[in-house]
C-alpha cells in the first residue's frame, strides 16, 4: 500500500463517530454508508493530522481503508457477475475483476487479452495460433457481434501495449476491455442458456 504520510507517529484511534460515506463495498459489493470508523491519525490522542480512515461494512462486516486523496482499498472489482461461463473462463473473468480492486489495472489488462485466446478455444480453434488468429477466429465464426470486431481489436492493441510496451494500464483501459469481455461472455455463454433450446 502506498504510504499516504511521512514518517512520525500516527496511531488508530478507537471507534467514532466521523461524517457519513456512502460507498460500494469491495467485499460484499453492496451500497452501504457509515458513519462510524477508526481514525489514523498523529499524535496519541487523535487531534493531529488526519490521514486516513478505516469504515466498517454494515452489511458484511468487511473494513474498507479511507486515504486522504479519495482512494479506497479494496475498491468494488469492475465488471458483474456472468453465468453460464465455463469454470477456467469463469476465474480467469473473475481474476481480471479482483486485479482492479486491487487497482492493478495493467494485470487486468493482461488477463483479458488472455482470455480472447481462451474463449477462441473454447468455441473450436486450435491451440497454439498466433493472438491475430484468435481475433480473427472470433469474428469470422460469428462470435463478435456486428460493428464489434473493432473492440477485439483494441483489446488486442491494449494486450499488446501492456506485454511489449513500458506503459501502464488505467482504470479506464481495464474497465473498458471488462465490459466487452463480459458483453462477449454474455454473448456466447449466458444469453444462450435463458431460452431452452426447441
Amino acid at each position: 500500500m502506498t504510504r499516504f504520510y511521512k514518517e512520525g507517529s500516527y496511531n488508530w484511534h478507537r471507534l467514532q463517530e466521523i461524517p457519513n460515506v456512502a460507498y460500494v463495498c469491495g467485499y460484499c459489493t453492496t451500497t452501504v454508508s457509515s458513519n462510524r470508523g477508526y481514525v489514523l491519525a498523529h499524535g496519541g490522542d487523535g487531534s493531529g493530522q488526519h490521514i486516513g480512515h478505516l469504515r466498517i461494512c454494515p452489511n458484511c462486516g468487511g473494513p474498507s481503508f479511507f486515504a486522504p486523496d479519495s482512494t479506497r482499498y479494496p475498491s468494488p472489482a469492475l465488471g458483474n457477475p456472468v453465468q453460464h461461463v465455463p469454470v477456467e473462463l469463469d476465474s480467469l473473468y473473475n481474476e481480471a475483476r479482483r486485479c482492479t480492486a486491487a487497482t492493478c489495472y495493467t494485470a487486468a489488462v493482461l488477463v483479458c487479452r488472455k482470455m480472447l485466446m481462451n474463449i477462441a478455444v473454447s468455441q473450436g480453434a486450435a491451440e497454439g495460433l498466433k493472438f491475430i488468429e484468435y481475433v480473427t477466429y472470433l469474428s469470422d465464426k460469428g462470435y463478435v457481434p456486428p460493428n464489434g470486431k473493432h473492440w477485439v481489436d483494441h483489446i488486442r492493441k491494449k494486450g499488446n501495449e501492456a506485454t511489449h510496451e513500458i506503459a501502464l494500464m488505467t482504470e479506464a483501459d481495464a474497465k473498458e476491455l471488462l465490459q466487452f469481455l463480459e458483453m462477449l461472455l454474455r454473448f456466447i455463454f449466458e444469453f444462450p442458456m435463458l431460452v431452452p433450446k426447441p
